[in-house]
């Protein structure tokens, strides 16, 4: 959680509390003694990668300071039924948390292990799984840390991070030529890298004489790109990015086409949340 200003991470636990907990969560104060302490297991349903621990501890802190969260490290990858983390303080604040907890715990994880499937399709091929910026509003930042955690990159995590040309952006500036040119100019005064989205071979040619730091083929076959990579010819060169079509089923034949990054949306927008349940100790 080192890319969060505390006072963020903290505001947003804090939110997703007043969210779930509402006036009070009647049921435990009635039916847990106030003074009570336990232990309580987060074990895994289904096998995946761990992700998410620092901001689930912080949930069960809110709620009792005195509250330790102990288990794997995140990145650490489980089978069905291990235990991951266990929790120990307040009762009442153990079992208050736990939905808020297992949701940060259960998204995370889920990217993490997606992340992970990719990354072990194309083991072998020295080419990078990376992130999009298609992540959760205001959960960017944990959703990225998740993608480390499954052994993934990350991309740029805002639009300050680098100039992107997309195909919008060419349309607007009335060509490629003119955007990337543009852009290129932009990019020296600040410090940055450029990349521009080429979605035909001329574009593509046309972005290779202009020198820019990456050349990204969107929506292209491997055929396609391995023709792509073969012209571009040794590095020095553009670095290349493709995306779209990466499916787990045909992600390791775009590696096996020699590009430098494969990015995929599908890691965060669409992973399946890692299923995850939490069980009070009964002494």
């Amino acid at each position: 959680m080192k890319d969060f200003v505390a006072g963020d991470l903290e505001a947003m636990v804090m939110a997703a509390l007043a969210e779930d907990v509402g006036a009070g969560d009647w049921t435990t104060a009635c039916t847990v003694p106030a003074g009570a302490r336990t232990t309580a297991r987060i074990v895994t349903k289904a096998p995946g990668v761990l992700s998410g621990s620092a901001v689930a501890a912080l949930v069960f802190r809110r709620l009792d300071p005195t509250c330790t969260l102990e288990g794997v490290a995140d990145g650490t990858r489980l089978a069905i039924g291990e235990v991951a983390l266990r929790v120990t303080g307040s009762t009442r604040a153990i079992l208050t948390g736990e939905r808020v907890a297992l949701n940060f715990l259960q998204r995370l994880s889920g990217i993490a292990t997606r992340t992970a499937a990719f990354v072990d399709a194309v083991a072998g091929t020295g080419v990078a799984i990376s992130d999009t910026r298609k992540t959760t509003p205001l959960l960017r930042r944990l959703e990225k840390e998740a993608v480390r955690c499954g052994g993934g990159r990350n991309h740029r995590a805002a639009l300050d991070a680098m100039l992107l040309v997309k195909e919008n952006h060419i349309v607007a500036a009335g060509g490629l030529a003119a955007a990337l040119g543009m852009a290129m100019r932009e990019a020296a005064a600040r410090g940055l890298e450029v990349e521009v989205e080429v979605r035909t071979q001329d574009e593509f040619d046309a972005a290779l004489e202009l020198r820019p730091d990456w050349i990204l083929l969107d929506h292209w076959t491997p055929a396609a790109v391995r023709e792509a990579v073969v012209s571009a010819g040794a590095p020095p060169r553009p670095r290349l990015e493709v995306s779209g079509n990466l499916t787990l089923e045909r992600v390791r034949e775009f590696a096996l086409a020699g590009p430098d990054v494969l990015s995929i949306g599908e890691l965060t927008h669409s992973a399946p949340a890692l299923d995850l349940s939490l069980l009070v100790d009964p002494s």
